[in-house]
């Protein structure tokens, strides 16, 4: 029975899980989006959210607990400037989950972790005028 066993192992050793779920959360601040397996979308979703709880606040404490977990300073600044205002109206909720088609190589199940606001933008191509 697995009462009150809750968490995600993801087949690894806690080290290597441990800076696999810091990873994919920074990864998810920069890029706003992220394309992974499912479990693993499903493991740092709560990370995710909870960087973005402490970025709402704004604190010297919050800012060092955030680079505890993070590592990067960059990551840590978007978080606290880019990411976090965006959400200020909203109570949880900021990411969301897209499931996605499976991988080719080894058929794991693959998702797309993004935020809720995100905006998918196209590039336009660039077009090359014949001269006549």
């Amino acid at each position: 029975m697995r009462h009150l066993n809750s968490g995600f192992k993801l087949r690894r050793n806690p080290s290597h899980r441990r800076s696999l779920l810091r990873n994919l959360t920074a990864s998810v601040i920069e890029h706003s989006r992220v394309e992974t397996t499912l479990a693993k979308a499903k493991a740092v979703k709560p990370l995710v959210e909870k960087m973005i709880t402490i970025g709402k606040s704004g604190t010297l404490a919050d800012k060092r607990r955030a680079l505890a977990f993070l590592y990067r300073r960059k990551t840590v600044h978007m978080l606290f400037d880019e990411v976090a205002p965006r959400f200020m109206d909203r109570n949880g909720g900021y990411t969301r989950i897209i499931k996605s088609d499976f991988r080719k190589g080894d058929g794991a199940e693959m998702a797309i972790l993004e935020f809720v606001d995100y905006r998918f933008e196209v590039k336009e191509k660039k077009s090359k005028s014949k001269k006549d």
